[in-house]
């Protein structure tokens, strides 16, 4: 197995270069720069050190992932070409280094030996400059994944990598709906490196208008005061910097508390309140309902990037590049003239997304209210052709199914009772689907048309000075009747 020596160059001054490190970057041979942008390269050159970098992929690869992806491409095969290799970065390899972060996965995996030997992060020396203590709290973040960071507007945020006037015009963007463009922030370059550190304060606005940003300036925003709204209300990047306030140091007891588990029941119930919006057509309602949904969404993300396991980046990009792989008539070449044809090629890719192996009703949530899984599980099997030919034989079933929970009922053999129900529901969902209904929303609207008329008959009685319940049968069968005459749309609510 070969071996790959990565090794922190720290942040500028040779004399702040381990020994150890030094001696590694003299012997080790080949030696690679993930750039040689860097203070210490003049020097390492005066040393005799023979080395290469990777500075010319910044020009030729259109993104930073695909720089990274290059470079552990080509360290991986040279470590087991050659058996030993070097590997130099700026600062502390562990500190803001995707490159290294993507070798110890290889190491991880066994694939590699890699081997890191560190240095002073430029974490130390921007702490001097700036005279910060990170012990108040303090959010590091790297500029180009800044979107993919649980982001605390009321603590210090340091950006790091602030490589060029686009990068900064990228990272002000993202900022300004939660600080505001005025709000004063620092940019710091070549800190810790005498005669070359420069730190300058500004309103965040102009950031991307220093001509002197380089691959060594970081930014500094300081952190609102707690009492301060984190940001203008309609932005996404404010209800974020909120969420993650609350669940921060200084947050919402309640909120911190929150986990997957623990908000499961909140989940549902919001999702239910969304489709009573809809089914009242209040729009105002509708929008306070989505907001508490997305609330539900945005929480989650939070307690996963909190944990290192997902951002709400990510998720979202999850679902784009599903909504692109999915509309391949509306983002490629593919075909797709209705919405039956939709459906089919929606079906493929995602059966070839989760291979071909994997059972046509796997994946249907368990947690579905059982008409509305027991109806996705018949269109599934009805797609493999495993279905009735025509809707009489569906009315067939049905008779069928009733007649064996009335004998079933008859024995009085509750276990039984409970298998025929199921069996009859199961069939008049099934007749639901051939007739074009949604079983879950058919059965919802008519138990919300119920809870209607029966609020009504109580209203009638309490205006009479009754009680409902005083009513003999025929009199509730005609406040019934009363209450279906006067139609749906006639009830309050």
């Amino acid at each position: 197995m070969g071996k790959l020596w990565v090794v922190g160059l720290g942040p500028g001054p040779e004399e702040l270069l381990p020994r150890a490190n030094l001696a590694v970057l003299q012997r080790v041979r080949p030696l690679y720069l993930r750039t040689a942008q860097h203070p210490l390269v003049g020097w390492l050159a005066e040393q005799g050190v023979d080395f290469s970098s990777f500075d010319s992929l910044y020009e030729t690869k259109p993104t930073f992932a695909a720089v990274y992806e290059a470079i552990v491409e080509t360290l991986v095969a040279e470590t087991a070409k050659r058996g030993e290799v070097g590997y130099a970065v700026p600062g502390h390899p562990l500190v803001a280094e995707e490159t290294v972060q993507r070798l110890l996965a290889y190491h991880r995996r066994g694939e590699i030996e890699v081997a890191v030997l560190p240095a002073m992060s430029c974490l130390d020396v921007i702490f001097s400059a700036l005279n910060l203590d990170p012990a108040t709290g303090l959010v590091v973040a790297e500029a180009t994944r800044l979107g993919e960071t649980a982001l605390h507007a009321n603590l210090g945020l340091l950006v790091l990598q602030v490589y060029n006037r686009r990068v900064a015009s990228e990272v002000k963007l993202f900022l300004a709906p939660l600080y505001g463009d005025e709000w004063p922030v620092y940019l710091v370059r070549a800190a810790g490196v005498a005669g070359e550190e420069k730190v300058a304060a500004m309103p965040l606005y102009a950031i991307d208008r220093q001509a002197w940003l380089d691959h060594l300036t970081s930014l500094y925003v300081p952190p609102q005061d707690p009492e301060r709204r984190v940001g203008p209300p309609g932005s996404f990047a404010t209800l974020l910097a909120t969420v993650a306030t609350l669940r921060g140091p200084n947050g919402c007891p309640w909120d911190k508390a929150q986990t997957h588990a623990s908000l499961r029941r909140y989940l549902l119930e919001e999702t239910y309140e969304v489709l009573e919006a809809l089914d009242t057509g209040n729009e105002a309602a509708l929008a306070e309902e989505l907001g508490d949904l997305l609330l539900q969404v945005v929480l989650h993300a939070q307690i996963a990037a909190e944990a290192g396991h997902f951002s709400i980046g990510e998720v979202i990009a999850s679902i784009n590049e599903k909504m692109y792989r999915r509309h391949p008539h509306v983002f490629g070449s593919g075909q797709a003239r209705t919405p039956a044809e939709v459906m089919v090629n929606w079906k493929r890719i995602k059966q070839e997304e989760k291979g071909e192996d994997r059972s046509l009703l796997a994946g249907i949530p368990k947690a579905l209210p059982a008409l509305a899984r027991a109806q996705k599980v018949q269109e599934r099997a009805a797609a493999a052709n495993f279905d009735w030919p025509d809707i009489d034989g569906v009315w067939e079933k049905l008779r069928e199914e009733a007649e064996e929970l009335r004998q079933a009922a008859a024995g009085g053999r509750q276990p039984e009772v409970e298998k025929e129900l199921g069996d009859l529901l199961f069939a008049v969902v099934n007749l639901a689907r051939f007739l074009g209904v949604d079983a879950e929303e058919a059965l919802r609207r008519s138990t919300e048309v119920f809870v209607r008329r029966f609020a009504y008959m109580e209203d009638r009685c309490r205006r009479a000075g009754r009680a409902l319940d005083q009513l003999g049968p025929e009199e509730l069968d005609s406040l019934w009747e009363e209450a279906k005459a006067l139609g749906d749309k006639n009830f309050p609510g």
